[in-house]
């Protein structure tokens, strides 16, 4: 795997041990203009989805972009939440 940025979303490159279905949802995410990092948790019949935005798109904004690009990605029965990410000291 490459360690350029993937010119498609603006993504990082995926760590090797990465979950593929971790992977599928940050590529969504990156995908979404404004997206400038991002995070992704998964447990029992949940998925938390983090991001930190650039200063280019409100938050509330770009949530809901992120939401509805990862729609088609849910699973039924399960439980998304999406927020911002605070920024690091």
């Amino acid at each position: 795997m490459s360690d350029e940025i993937d010119e498609t979303t603006n993504a990082p490159p995926d760590p090797p041990d990465l979950p593929p279905r971790v992977r599928r949802i940050l590529r969504s995410v990156y995908a979404v203009e404004g997206v400038a990092s991002a995070r992704v948790w998964l447990w029992e019949q949940k998925v938390a989805v983090g991001v930190h935005a650039t200063n280019a798109i409100s938050a509330p904004e770009l949530l809901r972009r992120v939401e509805t690009a990862v729609a088609p990605l849910r699973e039924p029965d399960e439980t998304w939440d999406f927020g911002l990410l605070e920024e690091e000291a």
